[in-house]
């Protein structure tokens, strides 16, 4: 199954605005995407899409084997030099292969 048919899936099983929310997409993102008219980047959804419903993990040099989601999440959250964890993610996430471009 690829990426766009567990999309359509979960939007029939789901809803499309559970799917919004699992995934982080904006209602016209998700609606452009499921006309096949999204003028942005197809790889950024397809990540967002397995992230969310695919049960994929990945290997973090500082928490260990985490799901995707969680491993896109912590790349997203601001700096924190208070907290030894979020430096050490910080540091390790600045030249990891999980890292996403943005």
């Amino acid at each position: 199954m690829d990426w766009y048919e567990l999309l359509t899936n979960k939007v029939k099983e789901l809803g499309r605005r559970q799917v919004e929310l699992d995934t982080g997409m904006s209602k016209t993102t998700l609606s452009q995407v499921l006309n096949e008219k999204y003028p942005g980047s197809i790889s950024n959804i397809e990540k967002k899409v397995l992230a969310a419903y695919a049960n994929l993990t990945v290997t973090c040099p500082v928490l260990g084997s985490i799901a995707v989601k969680r491993c896109l999440n912590e790349q997203i959250r601001p700096f924190s030099a208070s907290n030894p964890q979020r430096v050490r993610l910080f540091r390790a996430c600045q030249n990891c292969i999980h890292r996403s471009k943005q």
